[in-house]
C-alpha cells in the first residue's frame, strides 16, 4: 500500500521562500504522475503544480513563475519550490500521486502540510 508524507511547511514572511517535500514509500514513484495541491479555509482544494511520469509541468496561472515542482523519482520524493510568497499562498499543502492501468486506479494522498505566508 502506498503512503505520501509531506514535509517543509511552516510560517514565513510575504516574499520568502519554502520548498515543501513528499515522500513516497510502497509504490514506485516514476510510474505516477504527480500533484500538489492546496486548501485554504472556506475554499475548495485547488490544483497548484502537477509533473507527470514523463515529466510534463503544469502550473496554476496564480503560482506560474514563482513555484516549481520536481521530482526525484530514486529517491522518490516531490518537491515544490515557492518562491515570492503572499499570504494568498496560505493554505494546506497536499501531494498526490496517481496511476491508471488497465484493471486498477490508483490514488495515494499525503496528510497536508501547513503554509503560512504572514508579517
Amino acid at each position: 500500500q502506498g503512503q505520501l508524507v509531506e514535509s517543509g511547511g511552516g510560517l514565513v514572511q510575504p516574499g520568502g521562500s519554502l520548498r515543501l517535500s513528499c515522500a513516497a514509500s510502497g509504490i514506485t514513484l516514476s510510474y505516477y504522475d504527480t500533484s500538489w495541491y492546496r486548501q485554504a479555509p472556506g475554499k475548495e482544494r485547488e490544483l497548484v503544480a502537477g509533473i507527470t511520469s514523463a515529466g510534463t509541468t503544469k502550473y496554476a496561472d496564480s503560482v506560474k513563475d514563482r513555484f516549481t515542482i520536481s521530482r526525484d523519482n530514486v529517491k522518490k520524493t516531490l518537491y515544490l519550490q515557492m518562491n515570492s510568497l503572499v499570504p494568498e499562498d496560505t493554505a494546506v499543502y497536499y501531494c498526490n500521486a496517481r496511476r491508471s492501468t488497465w484493471s486498477k486506479e490508483y490514488d495515494y494522498w499525503g496528510q497536508g502540510t501547513q503554509v503560512t505566508v504572514s508579517s
